[in-house]
């Protein structure tokens, strides 16, 4: 009989990964960041859902734009500040906001409160894709052969 993935679970059963890949020094600010990874307990496979605990002085990442992937998030706890290229607006439980694929305006959600954030994030899972980082030295590519961050200049950062 073939294994079956339950039809809902706690996602606070998930295991978090914490931290982040980027490679230093750009991993600091999202260094504590726990991302329980939930749409793959199901199978999904045309877009991921994580859950998000964001500890007080930590990103959520670097500020970013996807060339191919759409990306929405949900506040579920505590109080957040969402940097894009218009400025800061404070987000907080209940609210939500989205980004579009391939609109070149940076992201990325903040917490410069005391205590510890939690969110949803769902996002697509193209194939093929970049990232840009409007504000530091990093590019993100995915195609056939893998996913690998560059400088922008395009060379590899050192494994």
């Amino acid at each position: 009989m073939k294994n079956k993935a339950k039809l809902a679970l706690n996602p606070w059963h998930v295991e978090a990964h914490v931290g982040t890949d980027y490679p230093p020094p750009h991993d600091a600010l999202c260094s504590h960041v726990e991302r329980r990874v939930l749409g793959d307990r199901f199978g999904l496979t045309q877009f991921g859902v994580n859950l998000v605990r964001l500890p007080a002085g930590q990103a959520s990442a670097q500020r970013h734009w996807h060339h191919r992937e759409d990306e929405f998030v949900m506040v579920l706890r505590g109080n957040l500040t969402l940097v894009t290229d218009a400025g800061e607006q404070e987000v907080g439980p209940g609210m939500v906001a989205g980004f579009p694929a391939g609109v070149a305006d940076g992201h990325h959600l903040v917490n410069k409160a005391a205590e510890d954030a939690v969110y949803l994030e769902v996002g697509t899972r193209a194939e093929l894709e970049q990232c840009d980082y409007p504000d530091i030295d990093l590019h993100y590519e995915q195609d056939e052969d893998g996913w690998r961050y560059l400088h922008k200049d395009g060379t590899p950062y050192d494994d």
